[in-house]
């Protein structure tokens, strides 16, 4: 696929650093205890199974598939919603007690204070809250994303409150909710006290149709049952940099530091890391990769993991990262600005300087020629059947016994009107 809106940001990789997790050593393992969800949101990738609930004992049985197979950091608890999960506390509980973070990712509609104390006791890390404007959330519905930063505050502040606990929010980012993307990272970094990090996800949809084959081991399925596929012929092609040059549009010194690539094209950019340094008044700048760098490999060092989600208290410790300007160029401006500016207000000093991050996700892409290129080094990887599967296509094995294969029933080449019949991806 290629970008169709204006004209998109070129992002060099080779300048980037390139995140070393890979398939056995990642940051993150992607736990899905439930397929049941409370909301109905547009580019869902499952579908919502009100019987879809693990016991216990499955997701104990996940959690040692990823402790044979997978070395991390951070376990996603994702689902569905795994807020609806009646045994929500034990499940993070269980994954804290083998030494890893509990992450959950939810829409945030299933808590309250109540559980939110409970699950800070049993030792969670951090929360995701999804949040976008095609949710079709109740009281929310005609909202845009400038109006949801009320909710995206609401719980800010309601998980800030307990303490000691991780705060970030995602959004699937569609062709005509683009423009507001510079608006949420605005907000974010107003309340980069209580907001560790904002994803923005560019929005996929597979399609059925055209001169197509979809097999799985040989047999044609039937592709359009799954949840993330469509009959529209509408192409979806938002690219991660497309999203940067929204971005750049507000805050033209915006500059990821760190990528994953696609597993079919080595030089698309799936996943984009940029990190921020600053304080609630003031954006000091955006680190490079050399800090990126040593933070991933300084933790994996002392720790045999690389890192995942971070605490508040160590995301408040942006001042440490000024000592990286010996190594990193891009953080030489930011303690210039940084040392200059508590020059002339020095009461500021009491304040710390934090640390906050920027995410931009390109899902699988799927080229005309039936290739699909997804995550290479995917953190949110999950469990099927006692193996490491896609989390985003998680559907297709569940429904078909494996992955589907897209292949072209034919094709002309050259201009020379010779068909060509396919018989393999």
């Amino acid at each position: 696929m290629s970008a169709t809106l204006d004209q998109p940001t070129v992002v060099d990789h080779r300048e980037l650093y390139r995140l070393p997790w890979s398939l056995p050593d990642n940051a993150i393992a992607w736990l899905e205890p439930t397929a049941k969800c409370n909301l109905a949101c547009l580019g869902c990738y499952r579908e919502n199974d009100p019987r879809g609930h693990k016991t216990l004992d499955q997701v104990r049985s996940d959690l040692e598939v990823f402790k044979r197979y997978r070395n991390v950091d951070g376990i996603s608890i994702a689902g569905g919603d795994p807020l609806v999960h009646p045994r929500i506390v034990d499940i993070v509980a269980m994954v804290a007690a083998e030494g890893l973070k509990p992450i959950i990712n939810t829409n945030g509609l299933a808590l309250t204070e109540d559980l939110l104390r409970e699950l800070k006791g049993a030792g969670v890390a951090a929360f995701t809250f999804h949040i976008d404007s095609k949710q079709n959330r109740p009281g929310w519905k005609t909202s845009n994303e400038i109006e949801l930063c009320e909710l995206r505050q609401h719980y800010a502040q309601m998980v800030a409150s307990v303490g000691g606990v991780g705060c970030s929010f995602n959004a699937t980012v569609y062709e005509d909710t683009l423009q507001y993307v510079p608006d949420v990272v605005q907000w974010a970094q107003r309340n980069i006290d209580i907001v560790s990090t904002v994803v923005f996800i560019a929005f996929r949809s597979g399609v059925v149709g055209g001169d197509f084959e979809y097999q799985v081991q040989g047999r044609t399925v039937d592709f359009g049952a799954v949840p993330y596929v469509s009959e529209d012929q509408t192409p979806h092609e938002l690219q991660s940099t497309d999203i940067v040059a929204e971005i750049r549009r507000r805050f033209p010194d915006f500059q990821p530091a760190a990528y994953l690539n696609g597993s079919d094209q080595p030089d698309t950019l799936k996943w984009l890391l940029t990190g921020h340094l600053g304080t609630r008044e003031r954006s000091y700048g955006y680190v490079g990769p050399r800090s990126m760098e040593l933070v991933q490999t300084v933790h994996h060092l002392a720790t045999g993991r690389y890192l995942a989600y971070t605490s508040p208290r160590m995301l408040g410790r942006g001042r440490g990262m000024l000592l990286f300007s010996m190594i990193d160029r891009a953080v030489r401006p930011i303690a210039k600005r940084y040392a200059a500016d508590m020059l002339r207000r020095p009461w500021r000093l009491r304040e710390p300087l934090r640390f906050q991050s920027v995410m931009i996700i390109q899902p699988a892409d799927i080229y005309a020629d039936g290739h699909q290129n997804m995550c290479d080094g995917c953190p949110d990887m999950t469990v099927w059947n006692g193996k490491l599967v896609w989390s985003c296509r998680m559907e297709e094995p569940e429904r078909f016994g494996d992955f589907v294969q897209i292949i072209p029933r034919s094709r002309e080449q050259d201009g020379e009107g010779v068909l060509e019949v396919s018989g393999s991806n």
